[in-house]
């Protein structure tokens, strides 16, 4: 699908082939859904990367069906993707998707979920970093008592590298009898109903004996502090991830903890120049700046892994002056005088 627009820029000739070839190039994103906030953040920055390079954007939602994400790369292909960014819906379904974009030289970059498949760049956060960070910040504020873990959906294998980093902090405490884990649930989807039902039925199982809960992002800690407040038991600690905005402003009201901000601009910016990158022909393995990460299945694949930024209320200015949310949405609702950069 891409051969016409390939040979083409091939028939041109120095400068002029340089000039013209970005010009040339189609970046399809498949992106799982867009139900998290964070989504059209990554968006927005892909797209302006793109835009900078000369490259244009084309995209698909799979509304959270691994079959249609199937069928929309097909759709992405056929309309001329020199490159593709996949948003993994379920990591295990992805590999027919994959295949497709082999069968025509097309470049994958797996973004910020993996995709057990050596033909892919895994571009995203440390997650198992992320899941540390987590689990630290709760345990900071309540280093003995009853935890749940509130898990990612299932189909993502972030969900199990963000569990693993969280047991390498709470472990020392687990086996000295001071934290005790009663209860643990993955959240179908990562969506946060499913969170605030499983919290709901969690603390109907422990009679509300709960001192803690680590929640694996954002969304699902919106499910918990709901399921929590219907109980009267705000202010119990409670983690995230993604710098969400309505989340921020739990860590100002004191709802949440922490949300580990990963700055979705930056990894979308990113994911914009490596596409482009790949499109004009350069070798996954001849990329900068790059790890070699070996995954859960065994496969060795190049991966770029960003820094994340746990956010609490003692540096709730770091993400206001970065430009990620406004001071008038971060201090929605908070009392004067209860969070410095609120005044």
């Amino acid at each position: 699908m891409k051969s016409l627009k390939f040979l083409a820029a091939a028939m041109l000739s120095g400068a002029v082939a340089t000039a013209a070839f970005a010009q040339d190039i189609t970046v399809g994103v498949s992106w799982s859904n867009f139900q998290e906030e964070r989504w059209k953040t990554d968006e927005a920055a892909i797209k302006a990367a793109l835009e900078a390079a000369g490259a244009e954007y084309i995209s698909a939602d799979a509304q959270s069906s691994s079959a249609k994400q199937l069928s929309d790369v097909e759709s992405l292909i056929s309309r001329g993707a020199d490159a593709l960014i996949i948003l993994a819906q379920d990591s295990a379904a992805i590999g027919p998707a994959m295949d497709a974009a082999a069968n025509e030289g097309i470049p994958v970059v797996a973004y910020d979920r993996l995709i057990e498949d050596l033909r892919t760049f895994y571009l995203t956060f440390d997650n198992v970093e992320v899941g540390r960070l987590q689990a630290a910040a709760v345990l900071e504020a309540a280093p003995e008592g009853n935890y749940v873990m509130i898990k990612g959906s299932p189909t993502d294998p972030n969900a199990d590298f963000l569990r693993g980093g969280q047991q390498e902090v709470l472990q020392e405490a687990i086996d000295a009898g001071k934290v005790n884990i009663v209860a643990e649930a993955y959240t179908d989807g990562w969506l946060p109903a499913n969170a605030q039902r499983n919290m709901e039925q969690i603390l109907t199982a422990q009679d509300n004996n709960v001192d803690a809960v680590v929640a694996s992002n954002d969304g699902t800690a919106g499910g918990v502090v709901a399921a929590l407040t219907a109980q009267g038991m705000e202010g119990i600690p409670v983690s995230g991830q993604d710098g969400d905005h309505a989340a921020l402003n739990r860590v100002a009201l004191g709802t949440q903890t922490v949300s580990v901000w990963k700055d979705a601009r930056e990894l979308g910016r990113q994911a914009g120049e490596i596409a482009v990158e790949l499109a004009k022909g350069t070798q996954i393995t001849e990329m900068d700046n790059t790890v070699k990460f070996v995954s859960p299945g065994g496969n060795q694949l190049t991966a770029r892994f960003l820094a994340p930024n746990p956010i609490t209320r003692d540096n709730l200015n770091v993400v206001v002056d970065a430009g990620w949310i406004s001071k008038d949405a971060l201090c929605a609702g908070v009392p004067a005088g209860t969070v410095e950069v609120c005044g």
